[in-house]
């Protein structure tokens, strides 16, 4: 599999999930695999809980995913948590303190902080954006992942 370069913001790829590298480690590309399918899957996991679901310590499985990925797990985490809040700010009515509950933050101050430094924007703001953008152009039915990449 290809590497993959992930730029600020949204993820080159789309959002999708970082590409294994080549490796002789089958059973570690089948938990990097499963730990992909966990977090697509729109759960929120801590890198305790997937430690836990993989049956490894967290700093192994960080260790792990950074040798395997390229990536610290943390960073990709969070990036994930982001991307899928920034979902669900065009495309539900969701205020922002309950996409943040949804996401895995505690604090809404917490999440517009983290927002605003992958996004360099409120998330406000991006909901505001997209809604100007959808009444001047008539994209209602576009993917509202293609109007946050443009």
């Amino acid at each position: 599999m290809n590497r993959m370069i992930v730029s600020r913001g949204l993820a080159a790829n789309g959002g999708a999930a970082p590409a294994a590298r080549e490796s002789n480690d089958a059973p570690f590309e089948r938990r990097v695999r499963k730990i992909l399918q966990l977090v697509e899957s729109g759960t929120t996991f801590e890198i305790g809980d997937l430690a836990a679901a993989l049956h490894v310590s967290e700093a192994h499985l960080q260790r792990l995913f950074r040798q395997d990925t390229g990536f610290y797990l943390g960073q990709w985490l969070r990036e994930q948590r982001l991307e899928r809040s920034a979902y669900l700010l065009v495309s539900t009515s969701l205020s922002v303190k309950q996409i943040a509950h949804s996401v895995g933050y505690e604090h809404a101050s917490s999440f517009t902080r983290a927002f605003e430094r992958q996004f360099r924007q409120p998330p406000a703001h991006l909901r505001k954006e997209v809604k100007l953008t959808d009444d001047t152009t008539g994209l209602g039915e576009q993917d509202p992942r293609e109007k946050i990449r443009t």
